[in-house]
Parts: C-alpha cells; sequence; structure tokens
C-alpha cells in the first residue's frame, strides 16, 4: 500500500470512529487524557534523551520548555474540561422572551496537528491535548528534522491509543501534501510563514478551518529607566534558549542609546554566567537542527560589527550567543527571522522611532518591552499590533495555560493553550429553545407587527 492509500485509510477510519459517537463522551475524553498523563510520566527520561539527541537540549531545558510545560497543560485542562464542556446559557433578547439561547461546544471530527523540529515535544503534545479533551480524533504529523523524538511520539501513540482515534504519521514534504488532501475537519499548524501560507491554500480548497502559529521578527524594546542587570539576565535567557530556536524569541533588540553600553555589559555577563566562557565546549548548550539551518545562520555573522560570541563549530553545528553591533535595517540579519543564537542590536532616541520601526514591519509573534514606565508601557502596548508578550520578561507569556498565545497578521492565526486550546477545537454551536406556551404576532407579516418591531429594535 502506497503512503497515499495508507494515510487515506487512516483518515477514513478516524472519520468513522468518531461518528460512532464515543469521543464526544466527556468520561471517555477524561479517560484518554488520563491515559495520556500516564504515557507522559512514563516516558520523560525517553524525552529527555531523545531531546539530547535530536538538538542538544539539557536535562533542565527540556524539563522547563518541553515536557513542565505539557504537564501543567495537561493538569489544567483536566481540572476544568467539565465545566468547559458544558452547554452555556446566553442572555435573552427583548424580541426574544419566552426563549433560552444556549452555547453547545461540540468536536470538529478529525484533526490534523502538524508540529515543527524546535520545541517538537511540546508542540505536538500540547495542540494534542487541547484535541482530545473537545472530542475530536486526531492525526500528528511530527518533523523529520527531530528524527528521535519523532520516532518516541510515534512509539507512545501507538502504546496509548488505537490508530482509529490517535495517530502519528511520519514522513517529510511529501508525506504533510498528501495529508493535507484530505478530507479533515480542522489542521493545527505550528511553522514558518511561508510553509503556513501553503498550508492554509491547502486547506482552503476544502475549507478546512485552520489555525496558523507561525514565526516573526520579534523585538525587544529596553527603555532608559529599565533595571539593566535584570533585564539583561531576562532577555539573554529568552533570546538563547534552544540556541534563539524558538518562535518567541527576541529576534532583535531596540534599545536607547543613553543606556547601551552598559546594557551589553550585563548582557555578556548573563551569556557567560549562564553557558560559561567557551559554550561551544558546553556539553548542555543547544545546537542548531540541520546543516542548512546552520549555513544560513553563519552567513549573518560578517553583519555589522561583532560584540560578543561569533564563534562556530560546524562539525557539531554549533554558534556562540552571538551580539551584533551597527545594525540597520537593510541588513540580510534584518530581513527575516533568525531563529538562532545571534542576536543583532539597533539603538534609539525617541520611543515614536521604535512604534514606527516596529510597525513598518509585519506584525510579530510576539514583542518584549522593559521599562518601569507605566505611560511608556501603555504607549507601546496600545499602538503596536503583536501576538502576545511580556512586560519586563521574555518568553514566560508562553509558560501560563490562563493565556491565550497565538499570532497575529503574518505571525499566524487562531490561539491555543488552556481554556483557548478546548475551544479552538470546539465549534461553539448556537441553540435558541423557544416556548410553545405564547406566540408574538409581531413576528409574522402586517404593519401592526412592524410597528412594534420598530419600537422594539431601533437604537
Amino acid at each position: 500500500m502506497s503512503i497515499n492509500d495508507s494515510i487515506e485509510q487512516l483518515v477514513s477510519d478516524q472519520r468513522r470512529f468518531f461518528k460512532s459517537g464515543v469521543t464526544r463522551d466527556i468520561h471517555f475524553r477524561m479517560e484518554q487524557l488520563n491515559k495520556l498523563k500516564t504515557a507522559l510520566i512514563a516516558k520523560e527520561d525517553e524525552i529527555i534523551k531523545a531531546l539530547q539527541q535530536d538538538l542538544n537540549k539539557s536535562e533542565q531545558e527540556s524539563f522547563t520548555t518541553e515536557i513542565g510545560i505539557v504537564y501543567k497543560e495537561l493538569s489544567y485542562v483536566m481540572k476544568n474540561l467539565h465545566k468547559w464542556a458544558k452547554p452555556r446559557r446566553v442572555k435573552t433578547a427583548l424580541t426574544h422572551i419566552g426563549s433560552r439561547g444556549e452555547i453547545h461546544p461540540e468536536p470538529y471530527g478529525t484533526v490534523l496537528i502538524i508540529s515543527p523540529w524546535n520545541y517538537p515535544w511540546q508542540l505536538a503534545i500540547s495542540p494534542l491535548i487541547g484535541a482530545i479533551a473537545a472530542g475530536n480524533t486526531a492525526i500528528i504529523k511530527p518533523s523529520e528534522l527531530t528524527p528521535s523524538v519523532s520516532a518516541l511520539i510515534t512509539s507512545m501513540i501507538k502504546d496509548t491509543f488505537s490508530d482509529q482515534y490517535v495517530a502519528v504519521v511520519e514522513g517529510g514534504p511529501d508525506t504533510s501534501t498528501s495529508l493535507l488532501k484530505q478530507p479533515l475537519d480542522y489542521i493545527f499548524f505550528t511553522g514558518s510563514t511561508n510553509i503556513g501560507k501553503v498550508v492554509m491554500q491547502a486547506a482552503a480548497k476544502n475549507l478546512i478551518p485552520i489555525t496558523l502559529e507561525l514565526g516573526g521578527k520579534s523585538p525587544c524594546i529596553v527603555h532608559k529607566d529599565a533595571p539593566l542587570k535584570l533585564a539583561a539576565r531576562r532577555i539573554v535567557f529568552g533570546k538563547f534558549t534552544n540556541a534563539g530556536q524558538t518562535c518567541v524569541a527576541p529576534d532583535y533588540l531596540l534599545v536607547h542609546e543613553s543606556i547601551k553600553e552598559p546594557l551589553l555589559k550585563h548582557m555578556k555577563e548573563a551569556i557567560t554566567e549562564f553557558y560559561g566562557d567557551s559554550p561551544l565546549m558546553n556539553s548542555e548548550y543547544g545546537r542548531i537542527v540541520s546543516e542548512k539551518h546552520f549555513l544560513r545562520l553563519s552567513n549573518f555573522l560578517s553583519n555589522g560589527s561583532l560584540r560578543h560570541g561569533g564563534k562556530c563549530d560546524a562539525s557539531k553545528l554549533l554558534i556562540e550567543p552571538t551580539l551584533l553591533d551597527d545594525i540597520t535595517w537593510e541588513m540580510p540579519v534584518m530581513e527575516d527571522e533568525i531563529f538562532g543564537p545571534i542576536f543583532p542590536i539597533l539603538t534609539y532616541d525617541h520611543l515614536d522611532e521604535v512604534i514606527t520601526s516596529v510597525n513598518n514591519r509585519p506584525k510579530p509573534l510576539a514583542l518584549y518591552l522593559f521599562t518601569q514606565d507605566s505611560q511608556v508601557q501603555r504607549k507601546v502596548l496600545s499602538e503596536v499590533s503583536f501576538g502576545g508578550g511580556c512586560v519586563n520578561d521574555t518568553l514566560m507569556h508562553l509558560a501560563t495555560p490562563h493565556l491565550p498565545f497565538g499570532g497575529v497578521g503574518e505571525s499566524g492565526m487562531g490561539s491555543y493553550h488552556g481554556k483557548h486550546s478546548f475551544e479552538t477545537f470546539s465549534h461553539m454551536k448556537s441553540i435558541l429553545r423557544q416556548t410553545n406556551k405564547f406566540d408574538f404576532s409581531f413576528r409574522y407579516p402586517g404593519k401592526e407587527g412592524l410597528k412594534l418591531l420598530r419600537r422594539l429594535m431601533k437604537p
């Protein structure tokens, strides 16, 4: 059987299983989430090992950014699922006296989750939690660039669920193309903007609803009143975690001219504190995922002037945490999302310059602002559009199930995490329950009814 035939059969089997109604039962969903929880706990050591093999992630980084986030997401969803899944009553309009409006969450059906390589565990399993909680069947397509993690996801899912309920399909772009041709009910994609456009075009052919979690050049703005040492530690953490291969990593630094030098001094100190004097020799420093990405990133090192780092090891696909100064907007490093441990630095004198510069470019997935001035905070947050972000921190908005996570414009559409994951994978069905105890004549044709409707409905 060809890959196309096997994928077609898998989707058919999942659609048939969904139509049986089994997945709609809340108790069934809770049982499956419990099974997933048990499997995750049992596989924790193997997850850490696989992440180390594919990306050289340390145990601390693996647990913090991949495993712990999934645990927290799962616990929060299981705690609240019964409440979220109940029909919700809404207000009744004056013209609808006697009726009752309700919103009924219902699953879409068979969903496809296409996950990326940079956080290959978290970004596959976290959406799956939402899909299961909402009552769907699911197919996961993990990245071929992280084969150890992909193989582990495959084995864990196969040992935990039947293929007709949750399945994993490994492979490269051809496999994704085959999956996208299927009569799916929902697509959840995490990856680059360019591939996101391809996914959206494929979904549009069959009018399949979609969530796109993309990327973009996320700015980090440091105003003149920021506490520099603390800001430096939080910026370095956000930028160089996973060797900068994070969709919400600060992509470039916009620092007030008056504090540039002291901030850079503190950032250099933080880099040394976190990764040592020789990061390329640090066994727990992350590597670049592939030779192709390594070559793309290493070409940026000639942009501007080097202020820190810059050394590479092509044999190990390592690039030091690097600070680039004297950067202009026209340089190649400022064209697209960097997605690596290279941090270009620009300066500003007036806040309006920053707002104009950011707004002249595609809307970023994240924005980070360091300032203690509440007026500056209000101005930036109200005048710049971005997916989400932090004031006086980086990355941490991603790690809470209480906030929706997603992009806007070219950085994506739709959001998830916590209740928002449940809602993403649910159709909110509107129901009006009408009374039979009486009937209003004004709803029917006639001049008297029109007069009354005008009085009731005109603003």
